[in-house]
């Protein structure tokens, strides 16, 4: 049953199978030099670097108000490129190299390291409670914590489409970076309702409607590089 599902999703011939854009990062005479393990962890790296620097690109939510729009500052959920990096990294690396960078990536900010995404104050949140911790016997979520852990799941659906060739057009390249992101909302929204005790329009009005127009966008750059990264390795092939 999931192999005949995994089937229908195939835009490859089964030889190309499993093959990414991130396979073509590493240059070729490196990689002629490099053991395969060396090259993956190189790309894993790369791509939990990545992630880091879409947190650090990060700022808190302010007051939005423009005709017949209001949205109140947000103290919970700051605007960053992490769902672009995470998306673009998942979709290049592959289901396992994405899953892994950002279970290192997610390792480095539950360890202490300043790597997630900004809070209300301007400071880069680090810890393990910035998803969850245990209290007096109680588990307290994290704001974020949800939105953090969407990630792996968004990175292994965009890994698993671009292994069968949904990331080498521009409309399978955008419906693979829409799911990622519908997936890392999934999980965000209901876990941020219950970490800060929101309502669901108060949940709605502080984690999604302000990053709806941003994270269309997002999706849109993801979307576009893909298939032009792809047109430029066919051209290099073609060179040789």
């Amino acid at each position: 049953m999931v192999a005949t599902r995994l089937e229908r999703l195939d835009r490859l011939p089964h030889f190309e199978h499993g093959v990414t854009l991130g396979d073509f990062f590493v240059p070729i005479r490196v990689g002629e030099r490099a053991a395969a393990w060396q090259r993956h962890l190189v790309l894993i790296l790369v791509g939990a670097l990545l992630m880091v620097a879409g947190a650090w690109l990060s700022f808190p939510v302010p007051q939005i108000q423009l005709p017949g729009v209001y949205l109140p500052a947000n103290p919970y959920v700051p605007f960053s490129l992490q769902t672009l990096a995470v998306l673009f990294t998942g979709a290049s690396l592959g289901f396992r190299r994405g899953v892994t960078a950002t279970l290192l990536y997610l390792a480095m900010g539950a360890v202490g390291l300043p790597v997630f995404a900004v809070d209300s104050n301007g400071a880069h949140a680090a810890g393990l409670d910035t998803i969850v911790s245990v209290t007096g016997g109680r588990v307290v979520l994290g704001v974020t914590g949800g939105y953090l852990c969407g990630f792996l799941v968004a990175g292994a659906i965009c890994g698993t489409l671009a292994e069968h060739g949904w990331d080498r057009t521009l409309r399978g390249s955008l419906a693979t970076m829409l799911a990622g992101s519908t997936a890392i909302y999934l999980i965000g929204l209901p876990w941020l309702s219950v970490a800060a005790h929101l309502t669901i329009p108060q949940t709605l009005q502080v984690g999604l409607y302000p990053f709806i127009p941003g994270d269309l966008v997002k999706a849109a750059v993801a979307a576009g590089l893909l298939p032009v990264g792809w047109w430029m390795v066919r051209r290099r092939a073609h060179d040789l």
